[in-house]
């Protein structure tokens, strides 16, 4: 047997009596993904093929690969971009989403609220 951490983390808070939900998320060559939103808790991801743009609101965009893991801790964070980098092929993820009770795992951010913090915001990485 072969075991290979992929990331360890200071665990967020998770919310009592939280629904943990595991997802597979499929985007199309070039597809700039789920519009930005935020998640009720924390979720934890793994690329299963090809690159994605990942950014959180107060960090850089960056570029994760197959083979890569990430984490956001949901709550009040945007996450701004889960979209694909590549335009030849599709980026494959799952992800893990502990989500509070009685709201749903995902909540899209409106674009007056996206303007208001727009200075947390960083520069988006140029597509190969």
């Amino acid at each position: 047997m072969t075991i290979t951490t992929l990331q360890e983390v200071e665990p967020p808070r998770i919310p009592d009596g939280a629904h943990v939900m595991t997802i597979v998320v499929e985007h199309p060559p070039g597809s700039p993904g789920t519009p930005p939103h935020r998640h009720s808790g924390p979720a934890f991801g793994y690329v299963l093929q090809g690159e994605m743009v990942f950014e959180l609101e107060g960090e850089p965009p960056r570029i994760l690969h197959e083979g890569e893991a990430f984490w956001e801790p949901g709550g009040d964070v945007i996450h701004y971009q889960d979209g694909n980098h590549r335009t030849d092929m599709p980026v494959r993820f799952t992800v893990t989403m502990l989500c509070e009770p009685g709201r749903p795992m995902l909540t899209l951010v409106d674009e007056e609220e996206l303007a208001q913090r727009a200075y947390r915001r960083g520069q988006v990485p140029s597509r190969p």
